[in-house]
C-alpha cells in the first residue's frame, strides 16, 4: 500500500522543504508551508495548493548521480509505493484524512536546480519525460496527515 514517506514544509518559502511528522492540509495548502509562487504570483491558485513527488523517482535520480533528496525538489508530500507512471490529471488521492485532486504535472524551475547535475532541473519535466514530474494538486477535503499514513488513489 502506498504511504506518505515524508511531509515537507518551508515557513520562509523556497527549498529545501524540511520534514515534519504531521501537518494540517487546508484548501490553501499545507499549514506552515509558504509558497510565494503559489500564493502571490498565482493569486492563491487552488490547483497548486500542494505538491507531491515519488520517493522511488528520487532514489532513481540519485542513482543517476543527481544530488536530489527528500524535500529538495519542493514537494510537500513524498509518496512511497505509488506507480508514478499511472498518475493523470483529475485523479484523487487520499492522504491521511485529506483528499487532493491532481491538477497538472508540476513544471520544474531553476529554484530546484541544485538538486540536479549541472542544474539540469528539466530532467523531471513532464513534457520531456512523462511519469517523472512532481504533481500539483488542489485540496478537495481538508484534513490531518501524518508520516506513515496511507496514500491511495480514491475513486470518488
Amino acid at each position: 500500500m502506498p504511504t506518505i514517506y515524508s511531509i515537507n514544509v518551508s515557513d520562509s518559502g523556497g527549498v529545501p522543504k524540511l520534514p515534519v511528522k504531521t501537518a494540517i492540509v487546508k484548501f490553501e495548502g499545507v499549514l506552515g508551508d509558504h509558497n510565494r509562487f503559489r500564493m502571490e504570483r498565482k493569486n492563491g491558485d487552488p490547483g497548486r495548493a500542494v505538491c507531491i513527488f515519488s520517493k522511488e523517482r528520487i532514489l532513481e535520480l540519485q542513482e543517476e548521480g543527481h544530488p536530489i533528496d527528500i524535500g529538495t525538489a519542493g514537494e510537500n508530500f513524498t509518496i512511497e509505493g505509488m506507480d508514478w507512471s499511472k498518475l493523470e490529471v483529475g485523479m484523487t488521492i487520499k492522504l491521511g484524512l485529506a483528499l487532493i485532486r491532481l491538477s497538472e504535472p508540476c513544471a520544474p524551475c531553476r529554484k530546484i536546480g541544485s538538486s540536479f547535475i549541472e542544474d539540469s532541473f528539466s530532467r523531471i519535466d513532464h513534457n520531456r519525460r512523462e511519469g517523472w514530474s512532481r504533481w500539483s494538486a488542489s485540496v478537495v477535503e481538508e484534513g490531518f496527515v501524518s508520516v506513515g499514513d496511507e496514500a491511495y488513489l480514491d475513486n470518488c
